[in-house]
């Protein structure tokens, strides 16, 4: 064993970490209304004594090591009454709290957004990916479509991935179109949510090539140019005083 005046002492504390702690929960059915009510003291994670609601009194659910401690600590809660008015009066708030918590989250309902992102492809016959993204809805279920000039259309070689969670009790999900547009076409995505009077509708349209917006904008320049000659000439021409006659 080294020594303390060692450089390569080390004092490793033997400490042990306990814990006891009570636990409550009340799972709650597919429509709100509660199903069932636990109550627990736990030791390290580990139910020791669970209240049984309809016998109004504790009991030993530890069946390791701890049972004979278990069943001491329930007869010691049972011999009074501040034990199981506490754990009546959880039972209570479970049963009236329940109904505001599953308004304000299962039977809410938070409208989507909607983008529509394009990029290249390397496919000759269509040369275009359109990604719909749809974001910030809840419930999960939705249904996105494509229109191409007002009719529907597939979802192409990309069929579409199932809502995903977003972690703040809202979902997310994407369809993806490829095609060859030309000018004049209108893609559209369209979402159709429970939380939505009408569908959620957004556009997409083929841009000008770059080459063709520089000649646009040249022309545009130079058509504002030759419309300023024109103003200045005109108001010169009519301010210019009349020729002796």
């Amino acid at each position: 064993r080294d020594t303390p005046g060692d450089a390569t002492y080390l004092h490793v504390p033997l400490v042990g970490a306990f814990l006891v702690h009570v636990a409550s929960s009340c799972p709650l059915a597919n429509n709100g209304s509660v199903l069932d009510f636990d109550f627990a003291l736990v030791f390290n994670k580990n139910p020791l004594v669970c209240y049984e609601p309809d016998a109004r009194r504790f009991t030993a659910c530890d069946w390791g090591l701890l049972r004979p401690y278990a069943t001491v600590l329930a007869a010691i809660l049972n011999n009074g009454t501040a034990w199981v008015q506490r754990a009546e009066a959880r039972r209570r708030a479970c049963r009236d709290l329940a109904p505001r918590f599953w308004s304000s989250t299962a039977l809410r309902r938070t409208p989507p957004q909607a983008r529509i992102i394009s990029s290249k492809t390397s496919n000759t016959r269509a040369s275009v990916l359109l990604t719909c993204h749809v974001w910030g809805f809840y419930p999960a279920e939705v249904t996105v479509s494509w229109l191409h000039n007002g009719n529907v259309v597939g979802p192409g070689d990309h069929p579409p991935t199932s809502a995903i969670p977003n972690g703040d009790w809202t979902y997310q999900t994407q369809v993806t179109l490829m095609v060859a547009p030309t000018a004049g076409d209108t893609f559209a995505c369209v979402v159709q949510h429970v939380s939505l009077d009408k569908p959620l509708l957004e556009e997409w349209s083929p841009g000008l090539s770059p080459g063709l917006t520089a000649k646009v904008a040249v022309a545009t320049v130079l058509m504002v140019l030759g419309l300023s000659f024109f103003v200045v000439g005109v108001y010169c021409y009519r301010g210019k005083p009349p020729a002796p006659g």
